[in-house]
């Protein structure tokens, strides 16, 4: 009877596929190669999840935040902070929207605390921004709305973002501001749609 040697591999030549050696050939893979590559959990994520945001809202958001930002810096140049707060000018620009207005409807419509909106209103009520009044509705109700110099004050504001406007409109070539100018309806329509869907939740 033949005898049957059994003989064992070294070491180095019992490592799996993902080893640097298979059986005295030399693989082209670093140990512990999957051969996946994989992307940052955070990019997939973003990117694949059924809610992200398409590209063109990320980058609409962006740009309406950034010119925000800019007007409101460069407007001070005209209007410092302390003469009129942009609080007062938001409940200006509310009110030139729709009034007269309730405290509590100022206060839905500017997401602010009713004490806040009340205390808001007496100051501009004393810089003679504002006036109360009674509900015709309702003589028990409260009511403000704007006065002539609260008017006055929120047109030179507007008038002040015109003129800072067609100044850099002025320095772009007449392609940007022709597709500025086209995209303004379709800008229109997606407020009104934004201002439904505020509307809708606050129902």
């Amino acid at each position: 009877m033949r005898r049957v040697h059994r003989y064992r591999l070294p070491a180095q030549h019992s490592q799996s596929a993902s080893g640097t050696e298979i059986l005295g050939r030399r693989s082209c893979c670093p140990a512990g190669y999957s051969g996946l590559v994989t992307r940052p959990e955070s990019e997939s994520a973003t990117e694949n999840s059924p809610t992200a945001p398409p590209a063109d809202a990320r980058g609409l958001t962006d740009v309406v935040a950034r010119l925000r930002r800019v007007l409101r810096a460069s407007i001070r140049a005209d209007y410092p902070w302390e003469s009129l707060p942009m609080a007062q000018v938001e409940l200006l620009q509310s009110l030139a929207e729709s009034a007269p207005a309730r405290v509590g409807d100022l206060a839905a419509r500017l997401r602010l605390a009713p004490s806040t909106v009340s205390g808001l209103i007496s100051q501009m009520i004393t810089a003679g921004l504002v006036e109360r009044g009674t509900d015709p509705h309702d003589r028990r109700v409260a009511v403000v709305a704007l006065s002539e110099a609260g008017a006055l004050q929120l047109g030179e504001w507007n008038a002040a973002h015109q003129r800072r406007i067609a100044g850099a409109l002025a320095d772009l070539e007449p392609a940007d501001r022709a597709a500025i100018g086209g995209a303004l309806p379709a800008l229109s329509r997606l407020v009104e749609r934004l201002a439904a869907q505020r509307d809708g939740a606050e129902a």
